[in-house]
């Protein structure tokens, strides 16, 4: 079968020839119907190497971390799956033992360091291939709903839901306001989360204008970028600030903003991984905020999304990418050079 290969650290992946898997006690085989490609595949070839002492990652795999497919095959002891139905998967793969993962909380697993890979794509082979073997229990039903348009929901919608949840406490009140700060795949669904689940005023920011008007349709106040940005965000709040600020980039410039706009006791999430730095002081954070970060989501989150998605409050904005144009996705997205998620099909008509 045809699989996109990580093949070493800082090396672009590789469209390969290989053997198709075969699953085995506790899992699952799927003909994939969609594989997302995200911008954390472009950190593995591009950017991280084995002196990061990243556990879990060493290269060579196939990538695919957010995929979709159709139940082809079934390992030994595994029930209640019939070939043919379609479902969307949980990525993250931990111990399975200790208490993170008893509360199918995967990403926050506390053998983290020891484990052989982190999921399904990252370290362990994933969806960017024909096939992909997957436990059993990290597959969510998805109906009659359109499986290659639901595969990016297993990243780029469980993780602004995940740390949108964590949020709610802030925001479900009258007169509230959240701040979405990055409008790439992940702000954009978080957008549209935020919209269904409270009723907090929306404010969005980024700097490609394009971004911006597919979130002021979807509801969102829109500011751009520019030396009055954190202003204009104050303004639109009254003066008093941003009961939740979510920062999908993560760069000390958005970290900055964040914590210049956030209002006392507001919440700042950190959900995007660029890797900023940004200085607390006691006089300058305002009272009781807090600064926080956040990983994933989980499998039962992802049971929540799906729900979302099938109800028609969540709709990603993907291109879609035959196999043979796989490589081509992942070009395209290391250059900055995509306005919606690139799922590649590898079975498409």
């Amino acid at each position: 079968m045809r699989a996109v290969r990580l093949t070493d650290w800082k090396t672009f992946p590789e469209l390969q020839e290989i053997e198709r898997p075969k699953p085995g006690p506790g899992e699952v085989l799927l003909k994939v119907a969609g594989a997302g490609a995200c911008h954390s595949d472009v950190s593995l070839f591009a950017e991280f190497d084995a002196s990061m002492g990243l556990p879990g990652l060493q290269p060579p795999y196939t990538l695919g971390h957010e995929n979709s497919g159709w139940v082809e095959e079934v390992g030994e002891g595994v029930t209640g799956f019939t070939k043919g139905d379609a479902y969307l998967v949980y990525g993250p793969t931990g111990c399975g033992r200790c208490a993170a993962c008893a509360r199918g909380e995967e990403t926050y697993c506390e053998n983290a360091a020891t484990n052989p890979a982190q999921g399904v794509g990252l370290g362990r082979d994933g969806g960017m291939a024909d096939y992909v073997v997957v436990p059993a229990g990290h597959l969510i039903p998805l109906g009659d709903a359109d499986p290659v348009a639901a595969a990016p929901l297993a990243d780029a919608a469980l993780t602004p839901y995940h740390a949108i949840k964590k949020a709610l406490p802030v925001l479900n009140r009258g007169g509230a306001t959240a701040l979405v700060v990055g409008l790439g795949g992940l702000g954009q669904i978080a957008v549209q989360i935020l919209r269904a689940l409270t009723g907090a005023t929306v404010i969005a920011t980024d700097m490609k204008q394009s971004a911006m008007d597919a979130a002021a349709a979807r509801g969102a106040v829109t500011v751009p970028g520019g030396d009055d940005q954190a202003a204009r965000i104050r303004e639109a709040t009254g003066g008093r600030g941003v009961d939740a600020v979510f920062d999908f980039v993560g760069a000390a410039p958005t970290l900055k903003l964040a914590m210049s706009v956030v209002a006392v006791g507001g919440r700042v999430q950190v959900v995007g991984i660029a890797g900023g730095v940004v200085e607390w002081s006691f006089f300058t954070a305002p009272y009781e905020s807090v600064l926080t970060s956040s990983y994933w989501g989980s499998v039962s989150e992802l049971h929540e999304v799906v729900a979302m998605y099938r109800a028609g409050q969540i709709e990603p904005d993907i291109q879609r990418f035959p196999m043979d144009q796989a490589l081509d996705a992942y070009r395209l997205l290391h250059e900055g050079k995509l306005s919606a998620r690139a799922v590649v099909v590898p079975h498409a008509a």
